[in-house]
């Protein structure tokens, strides 16, 4: 799926089903939340911190699945098109970093 078609799938969504978008402060908060929620899953299953019982069950790929959508819906709000938006980024990086990159001895 492409990121447009993700964007008209959430924008379909909230229209069918969430009535309106929260305004972009709340989905900024959101999207903060959600962050948090996927930091904490990667902190204590990947990173030092010990696992509590309580997030064993989390689904890292459900919390990531709720930061793309809180991205999806600011965008939409905010008439950012997505897909235009991340292959510029990603031009941008190849011609950047590509040299940069390869050349960081802490890579190899």
């Amino acid at each position: 799926m492409s990121i447009q078609k993700a964007q008209q799938e959430v924008d379909d969504w909230i229209k069918a089903h969430g009535v309106r978008y929260f305004n972009e402060l709340t989905n900024m908060a959101q999207l903060t939340e959600e962050v948090g929620e996927v930091a904490r899953i990667i902190a204590r299953r990947y990173g030092e911190q010990s696992e509590k019982e309580s997030d064993k069950e989390k689904d890292l790929g459900e919390e990531l699945a709720d930061v793309l959508f809180v991205v999806l819906c600011l965008a939409n709000q905010t008439g950012v098109d997505l897909d235009e938006a991340f292959y510029k980024k990603l031009e941008l990086k190849t011609e950047r970093d590509h040299d940069r990159h390869h050349s960081n001895k802490k890579l190899k």
